[in-house]
């Protein structure tokens, strides 16, 4: 009886830990939302807190009746879906390997994999690897390459790959499978967790990445939305720069900033639930075994 009683009071305190955890989690989110129908006077005097105070809809108006801000959201899901594909691929052809103890060098290469997460080469010799040697100045592919491998996604993934039982590699090859055959049909097949968890960061990553663009992407038609979301807020002070009318301007400059935002997250935010139970089982499964 004392033994139940314990459990659960334990699973109170839990379920209030919990609780409390994610209301500090969405409390930010549903902020910027209800700053974002509110007038800059609602904000500026403090009265935001849950609810939209003084609702309207002007930044919203603002933004979205720019025909660019939707061309610059296409520009957005071209780069990170290619960016997507292309880290996941890249990051899966590399990872099987170092998960294999009979390949030779092993303990050579995975130490030079871990020594890429503390030094990066540097900003100045990436810029000029990037737009002067490789030439890719103002292309996609300046946006998508330079990220497309991370240290750390390798290590999650060489370490999903070594959980496989051994055995299904076997059995492959007893049906004629080669090396090719067995990572495409057997291996990735049951990996599908771990790929989409390294998806999601990737995708994340690309779909916010605004400051790769400002430094390589010269032609304004090329930006993604993050850099052109970015732009409004650096003008937000300024709100006749991004097209608004003279009788918009007085609740533009604070809730235009959460509008942007807002707009930027929600993708991300509605893609999330679908892949949800492939993330965790990803994120356990490659953080625990190996």
């Amino acid at each position: 009886m004392k033994r139940t009683s314990t459990f659960n009071l334990f699973n109170i305190l839990n379920s209030i830990f919990m609780i409390l955890i994610v209301i500090f989690t969405l409390y930010p989110f549903v902020y910027l939302v209800a700053q974002s129908f509110s007038s800059e006077a609602a904000i500026y005097a403090g009265k935001v807190t849950l609810f939209p105070v003084e609702f309207t809809t002007k930044t919203y108006e603002v933004i979205l009746s720019k025909p660019d801000f939707f061309h610059y959201y296409w520009n957005t899901i071209v780069y990170s879906v290619t960016g997507t594909l292309i880290a996941v691929t890249a990051t899966a052809v590399i990872s099987y390997p170092l998960s294999k103890d009979k390949l030779r060098l092993n303990k050579f290469f995975i130490p030079f994999v871990l020594f890429t997460m503390y030094f990066g080469g540097g900003l100045i010799p990436n810029y000029i690897l990037v737009a002067k040697t490789l030439d890719m100045r103002d292309t996609i592919w300046a946006i998508v390459i330079p990220g497309a491998i991370s240290a750390f996604n390798v290590i999650l993934m060489k370490t999903f790959f070594a959980s496989l039982p051994y055995e299904l590699e076997e059995a492959g090859r007893v049906d004629g499978l080669g090396v090719f055959g067995i990572f495409t049909k057997i291996i990735l097949p049951l990996s599908k967790p771990i790929l989409v968890t390294i998806m999601l960061f990737v995708m994340v990553g690309m779909w916010n990445n605004w400051f790769g663009p400002s430094l390589y992407l010269q032609s304004k038609e090329k930006w993604p939305v993050a850099l052109y979301l970015k732009q409004i807020i650096d003008n937000a002070v300024s709100p006749t720069e991004i097209g608004a009318s003279s009788d918009q301007t007085s609740q533009i400059a604070a809730s235009i900033k959460s509008t942007a935002m807002v707009l930027t997250s929600l993708p991300i935010i509605c893609v999330y639930p679908f892949v949800q139970k492939y993330f965790v089982q990803g994120m356990m499964i490659g953080a625990v075994k190996g």
